[in-house]
């Protein structure tokens, strides 16, 4: 019997394909039902081949041997994925496989993750694509009977590949460029690098601003606070004061009254950049621990549409849908207003609903499967409230106000109020707010006794350094940090700087090389991150090369731009960007080095730290020693429940809290803790393993797990 191929991403959504499918047998490397065979990989399981590949000099970096241009660039196999490949292609090869369908994340990236294995594996074979935005049992259902012709997402992968080869070139050569220049660990990239620049360009803004005294002249009355209609900021005091003393000699009239009544519509959906923001600003959750809860609600939990979206709309053909994924709420925190707006119906606006602005995804909402809150961590929680909050508030009427303006007259001088009143909650009634104050009672003309006057001194504040929400908000809207108009509108159209589903592995890659560190919920550039933005070409650290990039990709997907010809174009650019770099008389200076001396080669070691702690390193890449002074761990202190620090060696090595000073040698912590793990029988240690198995795809890996891994129990 012919039998289909199915290819995924991951084996959590492969075995939930197959479970859908009908496919039980266990074979190696996937499941085989009677029509159909699916299999998986873990991501990418082929990347480009690195430079050494090409040939052996590239083993060792030299700027005598920049730039690298290979072409055509070939693939390889990522050592920890070599063994499912090789299932893969085993299938593939079978004479009753007669067709691939590709079931890897709809996206750019999915794409080229099943595109290479398929290339590498040498497969011919004829293929179809699913596409999908949910994983539930009904939507991968409806995918398998709509399944689209391989060839509609040619352009897509042509796409990808030209991101992934454009990077290879111009990242892979200017980083050793930089290394080798300045003999230092440094790396650049067309994404990282904006970022850092505009991180740096903040902290340059913060140093050089000077506060400045200011006066505001307010006036008061029945509790009512009214602001200088002439000047909120008075920087003379002696004007400030005659002012104030001029205006305490007058009567306060009521010179206007203006009331209106206005519409206020319903927020948008999240897209994933939106709720990474709304998620940090919240409960300072970062960018990507945002988006692993987001990815386990969809693929784990299958209570959430595709988590990569750039899109904050649905299309029409969704509307049926929306009661239905109405009534999968009613299990969850929100039955009550769920069960109004059953009763009410779904609103549906241009605001909700518009074909036209949805790219490859619709806006994040919950599916039609019904949600067991126990089952959610705390982050799930937190995302999967997030959207459903934001879901019944986007299908919900507008709220209605009334303004009342209230201008008064004092002398010379004009006051000026704004109170509003709720005349229908609306949508804000979802999120719990409340109707507000009634209006003052005032009318014109009217003179207004015991009118009190005031004069506060403030002073001017510098503005505020970046948290991960503000990055990722000038990420998605980065305008202001270009000049010319035709880079502004490009990077409108292509939505800043990297993509929805890239923009957090940036970040997270800034602070572990280095760039980057927080302190307190706000991001500070590091020495190193601020040198480097004076060594890099002024090209690649600005927003408009990933802006100008994503406008070719999609004249590639949409447009017939050819790849070839974008490629052959950045291979000039990077001869050129190389060049510069060499020539450059600018010096690099280690402003953490230490005196300990390399054991391996004798230069003085690095003190790099980052999110996991600190490590020694030898700032010569062709040494690469490194050692790790402290670790922050998962265990919890006792004290204050902050995470530990490990520092030490050997026998030495001890827990330490940064928060209150906790400290216990790793010997006694163990000694203590070891009469908790006997507690555990061994059907609960069992259960519990079994478990994490079964919800990771990767091998276990957390402390409890360790910890349990050797432990002898009794029989």
């Amino acid at each position: 019997m012919e039998k289909r191929l199915i290819l995924a991403e991951k084996p959590s959504v492969g075995k939930e394909i197959a479970r859908v499918l009908g496919c039980k047998k266990p074979i190696n490397g996937g499941l085989e039902g009677n029509d159909a065979i699916v299999t998986w990989a873990f991501g990418h399981l082929v990347t480009l081949a690195g430079p050494e590949k090409y040939d052996e000099k590239y083993k060792h970096w030299k700027m005598s041997d920049l730039p690298m241009l290979p072409t055509p660039l070939k693939l390889e196999l990522i050592p920890q994925g070599k063994k499912q490949f090789f299932e893969i292609k085993k299938m593939l090869t079978r004479s009753d496989v007669t067709e691939v369908v590709i079931a890897t994340d709809a996206g750019r990236e999915g794409e080229l993750v099943a595109r290479w294995i398929l290339k590498l594996a040498g497969c011919k074979k004829p293929m179809q694509r699913l596409w999908i935005s949910s994983q539930t049992d009904r939507a991968i259902k409806e995918g398998f009977q709509n399944l689209k012709p391989g060839k509609n997402y040619d352009a897509l992968y042509e796409a990808a590949q030209a991101r992934s080869e454009a990077d290879w070139y111009l990242g892979l050569n200017i980083t050793r460029a930089l290394t080798c220049k300045y003999n230092a660990q440094l790396s650049a990239g067309r994404v990282q690098t904006p970022t850092l620049s505009m991180v740096v360009a903040k902290e340059e803004e913060i140093q050089s601003f000077q506060s400045r005294p200011f006066w505001r002249l307010t006036g008061s009355h029945n509790g009512v606070l009214y602001a200088s209609a002439h000047s909120h900021q008075v920087f003379d005091q002696e004007d400030a004061k005659k002012r104030l003393a001029a205006g305490q000699k007058e009567t306060a009239v009521v010179k206007l009254i203006e009331r209106k009544q206005k519409e206020i519509p319903a927020p948008q959906l999240y897209d994933l950049t939106s709720l990474q923001i709304e998620a940090n600003r919240r409960y300072a959750m970062g960018a990507k621990q945002t988006l692993r809860s987001l990815q386990n609600l969809y693929e784990r939990h299958k209570l959430v549409s595709y988590p990569r979206t750039d899109s904050r709309v649905l299309t029409s053909d969704l509307v049926e849908t929306l009661p239905e994924r109405l009534e999968a709420l009613m299990g969850g925190s929100m039955k009550k207003e769920v069960h109004q707006r059953l009763k009410k119906g779904v609103q549906v606006t241009k605001r909700l609903v518009n074909d036209k602005l949805v790219s490859d995804h619709h806006a994040l909402i919950p599916t039609e499967e019904s949600v067991f809150l126990s089952d959610l961590s705390k982050d799930e929680r937190r995302i999967y409230d997030l959207i459903v909050i934001r879901f019944l508030e986007a299908i919900a009427e507008p709220a209605k106000v009334e303004t009342f303006k209230v201008k008064v007259g004092v002398g010379s001088e004009v006051f000026s109020a704004t109170t509003t009143k709720s005349l229908n909650l609306g949508w804000k009634a979802i999120a719990g707010e409340s109707q507000s104050d009634e209006l003052p009672k005032v009318k014109e003309g009217e003179v207004l006794d015991h009118f009190t006057l005031r004069l506060k001194e403030e002073k001017t504040q510098p503005p505020e350094r970046y948290t991960e929400a503000t990055l990722l908000r000038d990420m998605e809207n980065p305008k202001r940090f270009v000049k010319e108009e035709a880079m502004k509108k490009t990077l409108a159209q292509t939505g800043g700087i990297g993509t929805v589903a890239t923009r957090a592995d940036i970040l997270e890659k800034l602070y572990a090389v280095g760039y980057f560190e927080e302190k307190q919920g706000h991001i500070f550039p590091t020495s190193k991150g601020k040198q480097l933005i004076e060594l890099v070409p002024e090209m690649v650290k600005s927003p408009a090369l990933t802006a100008k990039w994503e406008g070719e990709f999609n004249r590639i997907q949409h447009e017939n731009r050819k790849r070839q010809e974008f490629i052959g174009e950045i291979k000039e650019k990077t001869r050129e960007l190389v060049q510069g770099i060499e020539q450059s008389d600018t010096i690099y200076r280690h402003d953490n080095q230490t005196n300990t001396p390399c054991p391996d080669c004798g230069k003085r070691l690095l003190r790099v730290k980052n999110k996991n702690g600190e490590r020694l390193v030898c700032p010569d890449r062709e040494c690469g020693y490194k050692k790790n002074v402290s670790k922050v761990t998962n265990a919890r202190c006792p004290e204050c429940h902050k995470k530990l620090v490990m520092m030490g060696e050997g026998d030495q090595k001890f827990f330490k809290c940064n928060t209150c000073g906790f400290r216990e040698s790793l010997k006694s912590w163990e000694k203590k803790n070891a009469k908790k793990k006997q507690q555990m029988n061994k059907r609960e240690a069992t259960k519990y393993i079994q478990k994490m198995k079964k919800e990771k795809d990767e091998p276990v890996n957390n402390a409890l797990a360790d910890a349990l891994k050797n432990f002898k129990f009794d029989e």
